[in-house]
């Protein structure tokens, strides 16, 4: 794996990332007690959940970039709980950052129109200002967090097993 040119402390940080995400030499795994597990569509809306936990944390300290980040996380993980939930999905099928949007008006959770909405913000402004060398504003990260919590905690409302977000607890 090693290539001579490359420098060792990435190289070596690199192998570690790799063991890390397959366990090995680390003992018993100790994941994040929040998410739960027990469900495809569980493990989404707690992920959701936990990323509006972490906003919070920064919220007003000038991390405008990585707000947006968190706040697109947050709401594609709620729209994914909510498709896996109510409309059979699997989560294999969530293979670009659009497909939530577009389930989530075809399942009836937002209106199409609505839904289309949300996607033309992604592909509009979230990949402009990741790869598009825009700056993001205080203002956007703003109106992007209370998207965010919006959209989450209307989607865990709607999904009828309910009561298993972490935000509830």
């Amino acid at each position: 794996m090693s290539n001579e040119s490359d420098p060792g402390a990435v190289t070596d940080a690199l192998a570690a990332a790799i063991d890390a995400f397959n366990e090995e030499g680390h003992g018993a795994p100790t994941p994040e007690r929040q998410i739960d597990i027990d469900a495809e569509w569980k493990t989404q809306l707690t992920k959701g959940c936990r990323l509006l936990r972490v906003l919070a944390n920064i919220d007003g300290k000038g991390y405008f970039t990585a707000e947006i980040e968190l706040c697109f996380g947050a709401i594609e993980r709620s729209l994914e709980a909510f498709a896996l939930a109510e409309g059979g999905d699997e989560l294999r099928e969530f293979h670009d950052h659009t497909y939530c949007y577009e389930r989530a008006g075809e399942l009836g959770l937002l209106s199409r129109s609505t839904a289309e909405t949300l996607a033309e913000l992604y592909t509009d402004n979230r990949a402009d200002s990741y790869y598009g060398g825009r700056r993001p504003t205080g203002n956007q990260a703003k109106a992007m967090h209370a998207l965010a919590e919006a959209l989450h905690h209307y989607t865990k409302n709607q999904i009828r097993a309910g009561g298993v977000c972490a935000c509830d607890s």
